[in-house]
């Protein structure tokens, strides 16, 4: 079971990985297209702003970030053998929910 679980966390810490490897190289594009060119940012009539870009995906940075984060806390309660348990109520977190959200800290009835 602790194997799976494993596999599964570190399939979805990969995957995080890259999305934030990708978001990182979305961040750069950015701001490197701002450095070369002269254009108003916050007066740009066309609508979406450089700076809006680049304050998007730093939030999805965050996101990202945040997500590895919590991979990397269900990997640590793994192996320290309190993967599974509500970190509120201290009851079993139903394998169902596990299933879906491998680094679940809280039962359903908790989140």
């Amino acid at each position: 079971m602790d194997d799976d679980v494993r596999t599964a966390l570190e399939a979805e810490r990969r995957r995080a990985a890259e999305r934030l490897a990708r978001l990182r190289g979305d961040f750069d594009e950015v701001v490197a297209a701002s450095r070369d060119t002269n254009a108003d940012d916050e007066h740009d009539p066309e609508g979406a702003t450089i700076a809006f870009e680049r304050s998007q995906i730093d939030t999805l940075v965050r996101q990202a970030r945040d997500r590895l984060a919590e991979i990397d806390a269900a990997l640590e309660r793994l192996a320290a053998g309190r993967h599974g348990r509500c970190e509120v109520c201290g009851q079993p977190i139903p394998a169902e929910r596990l299933e879906v959200r491998p680094s679940a800290r809280t039962c359903v009835g908790c989140a």
